[in-house]
């Protein structure tokens, strides 16, 4: 029997089969990222934004149920099953969507959906992070949402530009096809189980299980509770994000090509940008890490508010992206660290399950406060509730062992480290030129 090792290094050939899987995985939500809100207004004549959130709605509560149970039956039934069950499940997607005969159609593709990313991203993530050990999981997450979310954008601008040339359906939707067949062949012949990796490092793990795993990770312990609640806010002003700004850009008349670009540089920029969040949760104080990002987020929705031009509306989406990478990573990251590794598949689901409600919750609260007031007061009403769920971090986490360095500490040292090697400098050139 091969021996089981812990480390990036020493697993790098699965661990980078299961990031192209979960590009594949991101791609599969990226095919609804730019269409979907005008496939619902000019081809089913659906105007309320309540009704057209619907799909967003329904994917989020399903996906968030589908997480919590991944979490449970990680364990019981090994990681790699489940991520095999979430490809069969998600082929039929692509072609319910493409040949939908009424919304109701586009509706249970997305409760198809919702099942495919729980099953499928959750066992991801859980295999990752069985992999990598303590020292690099921040990192470990950061590719993986790279993966997933770069996915996202690629494939929200490729419809959208496909669209705009060869009209909404049925072309966009071929993507899907070839990434859900690429996914289940990959997941059946190329992917091994994790489950030894667990029974590994809890041979030598000291943190203390957890009591009551459902209640510690939804609030009663403070570093989960935090991170769980700002999942929630995160996934809830995403949710927003999905489905009002398709909305907003073509009121303000901007092109379906256009619109493209815009929904594809929020997923862009939050991708790309877990390259290096990633990397960062693992130096620094992870609460200094989701404090910052939330309080991004926040700035850049209120800032929509008052967005005009393609200009504006890009560097927001960028700075709402950034906000984005510096939590994500960091929320699984953070999971990881403050549970033992037989509480952790279940502890993740649970924190999944919370956040990815938020696309429902954020979905029906913009349906509703958009269709009665309009669509700026939901944004800034998003944008005031990840501005608490910021305050919330700050002042209820702390850094697990000293956490890393602080931000903070970290940036005070490299402007003294600056102003010593300037100062070093000028007294060099001051005696040369003496």
């Amino acid at each position: 029997m091969q021996q089981i090792q812990l480390g990036l290094k020493e697993n790098w050939k699965q661990f980078t089969l299961l990031v192209i899987i979960n590009g594949f995985v991101g791609g599969m939500v990226g095919l609804e990222r730019s269409i979907l809100p005008q496939i619902a207004e000019q081809e089913f004549a659906i105007a309320a934004k309540t009704a057209i959130l619907s799909f967003i709605i329904v994917f989020g509560i399903v996906k968030a149920i589908t997480n919590y149970y991944t979490g449970t039956l990680a364990n019981k039934f090994g990681r790699k099953n489940l991520l095999i069950a979430g490809w069969v499940i998600g082929l039929p997607v692509p072609f319910m969507l493409m040949f939908a005969p009424t919304w109701g159609w586009v509706i249970a593709a997305n409760v198809l959906l919702g099942i495919n990313q729980g099953l499928a991203w959750s066992s991801t993530v859980v295999m990752k992070i069985d992999l990598v050990g303590e020292k690099q999981r921040g990192f470990a997450m950061g590719l993986n949402e790279f993966a997933g979310y770069i996915a996202v954008a690629l494939v929200a601008f490729l419809t959208g530009w496909i669209a705009g040339e060869y009209g909404i359906r049925p072309y966009p939707f071929y993507t899907g096809i070839v990434l859900a067949v690429l996914g289940l062949l990959s997941s059946i012949f190329l992917i091994r189980d994790t489950r030894h990796h667990v029974t590994q490092e809890a041979a030598t793990n000291n943190i203390p299980r957890l009591k009551n795993i459902f209640w510690d990770t939804t609030w009663k312990n403070k570093n989960l509770g935090s991170v769980t609640q700002a999942g929630l806010i995160n996934n809830l002003n995403d949710g927003m994000a999905w489905g009002i700004f398709p909305i907003v850009l073509a009121g303000k008349g901007f092109s379906i090509a256009e619109i493209g670009i815009v929904t594809a540089v929020y997923p862009a920029v939050w991708g790309l940008g877990q390259l290096v969040t990633g990397a960062m949760a693992d130096k620094f104080c992870k609460k200094d890490m989701l404090y910052t990002g939330m309080l991004l987020q926040a700035i850049a929705l209120v800032l929509l508010i008052w967005a005009s031009t393609m200009l504006q509306y890009v560097l927001l989406s960028a700075i709402l992206g950034w906000g984005t990478a510096m939590v994500y990573p960091t929320f699984l990251a953070t999971v990881a660290e403050n549970t033992h590794p037989q509480d952790r598949a279940k502890s993740i689901g649970i924190f999944r399950l919370w956040r990815d409600l938020g696309y429902a919750v954020g979905a029906i609260l913009t349906g509703i406060i958009a269709d009665l007031l309009n669509v700026e007061t939901a944004i800034g009403f998003i944008g005031i509730l990840t501005f608490i769920s910021a305050i919330i971090i700050r002042y209820r986490m702390h850094c697990v062992n000293g956490g890393g360095l602080k931000i903070r500490t970290w940036l005070k040292k490299s402007v003294t480290n600056r102003n010593v090697i300037v100062g070093k400098v000028n007294s060099c050139t001051s005696f040369v030129l003496k």
